[in-house]
């Protein structure tokens, strides 16, 4: 399971994030780096000194004041002196590389023969050794006047500074990516059938190029659909005149094939009037609460009065935001296409479901080929036989999808177990999901 962010604002964001920890840690680095020479040379002067002056101080008083000494010394410098003893235990120094530049430097300065030790016995410090005369002895060093304290107060510096950074990361990144988050939606307007309103095109060169690109191609395909719908509303509409003057022909002709005739017209009427549905912008219509299972059960009973066979399973379902003559059309549409395909044995049903509303419209007929299931959704398009064997424009689905596309749904061609297909259209239940208007 990745755990990695999926937005592009959360991905910068932890992006530039990183390169600046790893920027402020390569900088501490390096000065610790850089200072680490300059600080053990300095400590290593000062230890050098203090080293000098004790033993001066001691080689030059008398006798009966050494003790004064070295008591003044303790209490004043918390330096202390102490005689070596060869069988004395000693406690190593760290291994670290300051000390070892430390080291150096002293030996440097008092002799190859000086000696270091962080503890004597049971006493602990910083001890040097120096030698008077044929006697060796030891200066302890508090460790505070070795040891630098942890600068805090630069720690909180460092960190005020990195979390400004970061919060100024954030809105770099946020303003770069508000741009892109509202194409993403409007380039989802656009998969649903709607034309989303004008992106600001302001901000960098790049986005106010993408932007403007964006908006120009939304304004075609806004003006390429409604030229689309004005021709196949015209067109239709001006061949429904003469259909019907030739059924009226037809009707009062004494042809013996006049019963073909008249379905032949029928047939064509009802062509056209799938050309006019799909012309019509359905998302002009205003979405409203309405329940599913009426909807369908209204388009049942109308199936039942011209007398065609329809098997119900009607779950109550929630009222949401439909359109409802578009919704009906949908309806419609399947049950047409299941008798026309499916055989006499139909079946619809509502029910809801995993945050959706489910309708589904099921037959019996010879099914779709799964690799053909989303070749069917487009505009025009039928299978072999189909055309072979049944009219139509191959515009029933087409019409299907975009509706359900417009309420923020799907659709699905499902093969039915025992052979037949399901057409199964799924409404989710979500605020973000309701379509406008509601």
């Amino acid at each position: 399971m990745s755990f990695a962010p999926r937005t592009l604002l959360w991905r910068s964001f932890l992006l530039i994030s990183l390169l600046m920890v790893i920027s402020a840690v390569a900088w501490f680095q390096i000065l610790r780096s850089y200072e680490r020479e300059p600080r053990a040379r300095q400590l290593a002067q000062t230890v050098v000194s203090v080293v000098n002056l004790t033993r001066a101080a001691l080689v030059t008083a008398k006798a009966d004041k050494r003790r004064e000494l070295l008591a003044e010394l303790s209490e004043r410098e918390g330096i202390r002196v102490y005689a070596a003893d060869p069988g004395e235990k000693l406690t190593a120094s760290p291994d670290a590389r300051f000390v070892r530049l430390l080291h150096a430097e002293v030996r440097r300065k008092l002799g190859e023969d000086t000696r270091f030790a962080s503890g004597v016995g049971e006493l602990r410090g910083f001890f040097i050794s120096f030698p008077i005369d044929e006697d060796e002895y030891w200066v302890m060093l508090p460790r505070e006047r070795m040891e630098r304290p942890f600068p805090w107060q630069w720690l909180g510096w460092t960190a005020l500074a990195l979390f400004l950074s970061l919060v100024g990361a954030w809105l770099i990144v946020s303003r770069i990516n508000r741009p892109l988050k509202a194409l993403a939606a409007a380039a989802g307007d656009i998969g649903q059938g709607r034309t989303p309103a004008p992106l600001p095109e302001s901000g960098p060169a790049e986005i106010q190029t993408l932007a403007r690109s964006f908006n120009r191609m939304s304004q075609d395909l806004a003006r390429l659909d409604a030229d689309r719908a004005l021709i196949l509303a015209g067109v239709s509409h001006d061949l429904r005149t003469p259909l019907s003057r030739l059924r009226l022909s037809t009707e009062m002709s004494a042809s013996e094939d006049k019963a073909g005739m008249i379905a032949d017209i029928a047939e064509m009427d009802s062509i056209i009037g799938q050309f006019l549905d799909f012309a019509r912008a359905e998302s002009d219509e205003p979405a409203e609460p309405a329940d599913l299972a009426a909807l369908a059960r209204e388009v049942l009973e109308r199936e039942q009065r011209l007398g065609h066979s329809l098997q119900a399973a009607l779950a109550p379902v929630p009222e949401w935001p439909l359109r409802r003559l578009g919704i009906k059309r949908l309806i419609s549409n399947l049950v047409d296409n299941a008798f026309a395909y499916g055989g006499n044995e139909v079946s619809i049903a509502t029910r809801s479901e995993g945050g959706k509303l489910v309708l589904e419209v099921s037959d019996r007929g010879p099914g779709i080929p799964p690799e053909d299931a989303e070749r069917l959704k487009q505009p025009f398009t039928r299978l072999e036989a189909a055309r072979s064997g049944k009219g139509g424009s191959g515009l029933g689905l087409a019409i299907v999808d975009r509706i359900a596309r417009q309420h923020g749904g799907s659709l699905e061609l499902l093969a039915r177990a025992g052979g037949g297909l399901i057409a199964r259209v799924s409404l989710p239940l979500q605020e973000s999901a309701a379509p406008p208007g509601s």
